[in-house]
This record gives structure tokens, sequence and C-alpha cells, in this order.
């Protein structure tokens, strides 16, 4: 189903915009204006939550777009959907109702609840609190949110997410979250814990430590791009703001106005569309120096998409999907400076690929210091909406390389699941140095999660299940003596790499599975691992230790969930 693009009135007495040309996004992003009757945005927005509340493993794809002005409406955040405002800051977009996600699964339970983001936008709750019931892969970005916020569902089930350049007037309550991300955020108070809460570079972090409660409080960031967005000024010219390169920050980057960084005009961007195009398409148009935006839906790929050229621009729009169809990566980048790639998903096809995304060829070398390349909000699937096949999901070779938001998952339920039918050998494997990765979540592959070969790395926060469906001991077996993979593996031959804010979990369904080790270190002074956490979900193996041989077993009864603070 799908639904024509909503049209962009001329200003009103409020102040909306009059865009000089409105692009051709296509039809499933929906763009609306202040002036437009506050009833018709409704029902096209209550269309798309028809389609996607229960959609998880669907192939509809959608994102609303609201240009700068005051709206009231109700907007539910549905799969595969991203709602965006086009403003500077959060403030020139401005929508007082709900803006919401809820528990996707019965009993409140929002573990599945994944695919769906909003940015750029303040809210001004009914009742004062809103409600982003959520899990993985779900960006919640430069928001400003006029009240409270809670991040569960009637404290039901939550597994993990993410928050960035935010801020909350009153308070967040993680209430059942397991474990979550804060960074350059802020808010009035934050109440909540459970396993795995990390704040980097949020000035009032809440009160108490590791262990109990599990906070992990880092002051600032060290270096960071904001994601790339779009926005329309007061004349309506669109265009896509890059956000400069920061380091050492905390806070956001709004509070004295736009974000830091430069404007590049939308007519620079190659728009692609589903339905039109094709690898060797998109490819002729990078070629001739656009930069590329990919409107929502499920692009399938005979060859790999190729970004070449320095600070090239790469980004989706409503979790655009790209499925690479005949056993090659679906993206390639050169080893370039400057080139940022966000909110895309990567998905594999039944024709086993090498790897999904690969971030400089196997030879990078150069140093990217002073001009990093970033991925923001990208993420993987091996399985859940059909039978997928790789070696690696996310192959990282270029040195400097920042990651802010990733989830790499081997489906553990959907379509085409099983141990011999969803292959994926590793989620990520980082050769490059100096690579910096803000929220990690990879699960489910069926040997190292992660494997990191560079040095100099640096991990704030991890989440990890390692795989639910290893048959048997045999079928799981990284060397002699040692059961199962860890989930976070550092090569032996890494002499510095520092981590924090870890959590490991097991849910075996088969009898007599154990994994020796959830994280796995060469014994280096400059390899540091800080506030580490393993736990079983079911009543099926364990996990003998936490990091190497610290830490001791889970257990069910009683339950035993292991913690290390300092490693070594």
């Amino acid at each position: 189903m799908c639904f024509v693009v909503a049209s962009v009135a001329a200003a009103n007495a409020a102040g909306g915009p009059k865009p000089s040309a409105k692009p051709n996004f296509g039809p499933n992003v929906l763009v609306f204006d202040p002036g437009m009757q506050q009833a018709a945005m409704q029902v096209q927005i209550d269309k798309i939550y028809a389609v996607e509340q229960h959609s998880e493993f669907g192939p509809a794809r959608y994102a609303v777009l609201f240009l700068p002005g005051k709206y009231h409406l109700d907007v539910p955040v549905g799969f595969y959907t991203q709602v965006l405002g086009l403003g500077a800051t959060p403030d020139d977009v401005q929508i007082t109702g709900n803006v919401r996600s809820d528990a996707s699964a019965r009993n409140n339970n929002a573990t599945t609840t994944f695919w769906r983001a909003a940015e750029g936008f303040s809210v001004t709750p009914a009742g004062g609190t809103m409600q982003w019931a959520v899990s993985q892969a779900v960006p919640f970005r430069r928001m400003h949110v006029r009240g409270n916020m809670v991040l569960h569902q009637h404290r039901g089930w939550a597994s993990g997410g993410w928050m960035s350049d935010t801020l909350v007037d009153g308070n967040v309550d993680s209430g059942t979250q397991q474990q979550w991300i804060s960074r350059n955020s802020d808010w009035g108070s934050w109440t909540g814990s459970n396993w795995n809460m990390v704040f980097v570079g949020v000035p009032h972090p809440p009160a108490g430590e590791w262990p109990a409660p599990p906070y992990t409080k880092v002051a600032q960031t060290p270096i960071v791009r904001e994601k790339p967005f779009l926005e329309v000024d007061a004349k309506g010219n669109w265009s896509v703001r890059v956000p400069a390169l920061q380091t050492d920050s905390a806070g956001i980057t709004w509070r004295g106005g736009s974000t830091p960084g430069r404007s590049i005009a939308l007519n620079r961007f190659y728009i692609a569309r589903p339905d039109v195009d094709t690898a060797a398409s998109i490819n002729a148009q990078l070629a001739r120096g656009k930069h590329l935006l990919f409107t929502p839906g499920i692009y399938d790929l005979a060859e790999p998409i190729r970004v070449t050229r320095p600070n090239t621009v790469v980004m989706g729009l409503g979790f655009a999907t790209l499925r690479p169809t005949q056993g090659t990566a679906a993206m390639t980048t050169a080893d370039a400076d400057g080139i940022e790639i966000a909110g895309l998903l990567f998905d594999a096809a039944p024709e086993k690929s090498p790897v999904l995304l690969e971030v400089g060829p196997q030879t990078s070398s150069a140093s990217h210091a002073k001009n990093p390349i970033a991925l923001h909000d990208v993420f993987f699937r091996v399985g859940g909406a059909g039978v997928g096949r790789t070696q690696v999901n996310l192959r990282i070779n270029s040195n400097d390389t920042i990651v802010d938001h990733t989830w790499i998952w081997r489906a553990d339920h959907g379509a085409g699941v099983g141990w011999t039918s969803n292959t994926s050998d590793n989620g990520l494997v980082v050769n490059g140095d100096r690579v910096t990765i803000y929220g990690l979540f990879v699960e489910h592959h069926q040997q190292f999660q992660v494997l990191w070969n560079g040095n100099a790395g640096r991990t704030y926060f991890y989440q990890s299940e390692i795989p639910y469906d290893p048959p048997d001991q045999a079928s799981y077996t990284s060397a002699p003596g040692v059961n199962g993979w860890a989930s976070y593996k550092v090569a032996d031959t890494v002499t510095s790499h520092e981590a924090w804010g870890l959590g490991i979990y097991s849910v075996f369904r088969h009898p007599n599975v154990t994994l020796t080790r959830a994280i796995e270190v060469p014994r280096k002074p400059d390899v540091r691992f800080h506030h580490m956490i393993t736990v079983a979900l079911d009543d099926k193996g364990e996990i003998s230790n936490v990091i190497d041989d610290k830490g001791g077993p889970t257990s069910i009864n009683p339950r035993t969930t292991p913690r290390v603070t300092e490693f070594p």
C-alpha cells in the first residue's frame, strides 16, 4: 500500500515556509506544512500506522516530514517509519499532542519494537509524558521533549535503545529497559536502571555508580559527528546539513541555535527510487559527483553501490533497505576522507554475500583523523523477512572510522530462520586502527559477534545476545577446549583497545550448549574493559565467564548475573 505525497501548501499566517521546488521523493514520503488541515494530515498518518503497526517484516517503508511550524497531531510511529522535522533546530517544528512508540507485542512487550525513528522536532506530549517503548534500531535524535518521557509501556519488557543530541525538559524513566545508551543529551532528571545503562557526553547523568545502579558514565564524547539531516530554510530552500566534527563534547549541538556544520543544497543529491533505480544507475550518479539520497523502499542490487569520492554523503529515508541479490556486497567505500553513510538497512539475500557493507578496501592504510568516515544509524539483518546469508555484515578497514549507532542482527525469529538457513559468521569485523563506536548492538551470529583486529579501538556501549540456536556443542566450538565463540573478541595481535559498558546474554534453545567466555582479549596493559555483565535468559546452558577467566558462570536457580567492574 502507498499514499500520494502530501502537497506542500503556501505559507500561512503561522509562518510556514513556501518551498521554491518540492523534491520528488516518490509515493512513500509525506511532506506536511502547518497550513494544511489537521484532519487531513491525521488521516494520512493513521493510514501509515494501519500498515506498519504490526508489520515487523513487511515490505512497506515510509518517511513523514514536517516543515517548520506548529502542529496538533497524534503521531504513532510503527515499523519502518521515520518521522522527521525539517528545521535547523528541533524547536522549529513543534508538535503538540502525541508522538509515540507503542509495544508491538502483547502484554506491553516492546522487545521486538524495532526499525522506527523520531528526529529533529519538539513534542509537547498530551498528559505531560511521551511514551517511547522501543528496543533495537530505533534512532531518537535531535529531539526536544517538552515534558517527561518513558522508555517502556506500562513497565512491560523492553530491550535497549538510543538517544542522542536530545533535550528532555522533565524526567526520563527508563523503567524496565534492559539497557540503553544516551549520548550528548540532557534532561531534568533520569530514573531507572536494569543491566547496562551508558551515558556519554551527558552533562547531568543520574547519581550512582556501577554496579548498583549499573550506570557507566563518560563525561565527554571524544570524537563524533552528528548525523546529517534534511532542512528547509525560511525561503523554502531544501538542503542537507552535515554537522561538524566535535571533539571532547558534552550536551546538545543546538542549544545556541543551529547545529554547527555545512549545508549541501539538495539539488546536489541524486534522489534514488526503488521503482526506478538499479545499482548501475545509482553508481553512474555517484561517479558524476552526486551525493545520494535513498527514498523509502527495498532496493534489489545486482552489484555493490560504490562510494568512491571523499566527503560523499549517502543517506536513506524511511529505513530504505539495500538487498544484494547476486552474492556481492550491498555497498563498498573507498579509503577516502569524510564519507558519511546514514539511515540505511542492509538486508542479506539467499545468495551468500562475503560482506554487506565494507568501509574501505582491505588494503586501506590512510589516516582520516582530521576528517573521519562516519556511519550513523546503519542497520543489518540476516533472515527474518526471508532466507538471508552473509559471511560478515559490516567490515571496517579504514582507519579512524566512527560508528554512531548500529544494530547488526542475525534473526532469531521470522521467516528463513535456522542454523543452516540464515547463516552469518560475524556481525562486525574491524581491521582499521583508531575506530570508535557508540551504541554497538550485535546479535546471534554464528562465530564471533565482533572481531576486532585493529589497534586503538574504542566502544561505548555494547549489547549482544549470542546465538539461540547452536544445535550442539560440536557445532559451536571455536578452539580445542573452548566452548562457543566469544561475543566480543579482541585479536591476540592487538596492543591497545578500550570498551565501556558491555552486556552479553544467552538464550540457548538446545541442552548441553555453553559459552566459555563472553569477552576474549589478550592480556596487554593497554587493553582495558570497564563495566561488564552477563545474564542467562533461559534455563539451558551458561556463559562460564564474563571476560577471559574472570567473572564466573551465569545460572538460573538461583539467578546469578556475574559482573566485572574493571579488567584487567
